[in-house]
C-alpha cells in the first residue's frame, strides 16, 4: 500500500510530465514559426522613376530547416552567389510569392532572424527572377537568375522590403543566414508591409 509521501511524488511527476507534453510543443512552434501571410506595396523602380506600383502577396507555409539553411549558406560561401540556383531549386518549398503580374513563384528558402528594436529581419528566396522589378542602370546582380528578399517588420508586424534586383547577396555569419549586402542604402522596393498568421 502506498504511502501518502509516494501519492505525493507520484503525484509530483504526473504534474510534471503533463506540464512538460504542454510546453515543450509550444517550444517548438516558437522556434519554428507557424505559416505568415505578409502583403506589400510594390514599387518597380524603372529609369523614368518609381513606376508600376502594385500588390505583392508573400506566404511562408513553413520556415526553412538548420539544413536546408546550412546547405544554401555554405554554397554561397564556398561557391559564390552564381552557382545558388542550383540548390534552391533542390529544395522543396516553402511558400509562394505573388506578384503584379504572375500568379505565383515558389520560395525555397524562408528564414527569420532577430532585427533592431525588437523586431525581426526575414529573408525569402525564390528560384526565379521575379520580372515586375527593373533597376536602374541593371546592376551586376541583376543577372543573379533567382531573386532574394530582405523584410525588416517592426514589432508591430509593418515594415519594409528589399531585393537582389538591385544589389548583391551576402551571408550573414551571425546568424547564418542570406542577406542584402548594403542593406540601409539600397532602394525600398517593397512598403507598407503588413504580416498576419495563417490557421493550418
Amino acid at each position: 500500500m502506498s504511502t501518502p509521501i509516494q501519492i505525493q511524488r507520484l503525484l509530483i511527476v504526473f504534474v510534471a510530465a503533463a506540464l512538460l507534453a504542454a510546453v515543450v510543443p509550444f517550444a517548438l512552434a516558437q522556434t519554428n514559426g507557424g505559416a505568415q501571410r505578409f502583403t506589400a506595396i510594390a514599387v518597380n523602380l524603372s529609369n523614368v522613376g518609381r513606376t508600376g506600383e502594385g500588390m505583392v502577396e508573400i506566404v511562408v507555409n513553413r520556415w526553412s530547416t538548420e539544413a536546408e539553411r546550412d546547405r544554401l549558406v555554405t554554397t554561397l560561401l564556398e561557391k559564390g552567389p552564381e552557382r545558388l540556383l542550383s540548390t534552391l531549386q533542390d529544395t522543396k518549398p516553402v511558400g509562394y510569392i505573388r506578384t503584379p503580374n504572375s500568379i505565383g513563384y515558389d520560395l525555397h528558402f524562408a528564414r527569420s532572424t532577430p532585427g533592431e528594436d525588437g523586431g525581426e529581419r526575414i529573408t525569402v528566396a525564390t528560384d526565379r527572377r521575379i520580372s515586375f522589378w527593373e533597376a536602374t542602370n541593371r546592376p551586376r546582380s541583376f543577372d543573379y537568375p533567382f531573386t532574394v528578399i530582405e523584410l525588416h517588420i517592426d514589432r508591430d508586424g509593418q515594415g519594409e522590403g528589399k531585393m537582389s534586383v538591385a544589389t548583391k547577396i551576402t551571408a550573414d555569419n551571425e546568424h547564418k543566414t542570406i542577406v542584402l549586402e548594403d542593406y540601409a542604402n539600397q532602394p525600398v522596393m517593397l512598403h507598407d508591409i503588413k504580416r498576419e498568421s495563417m490557421r493550418r
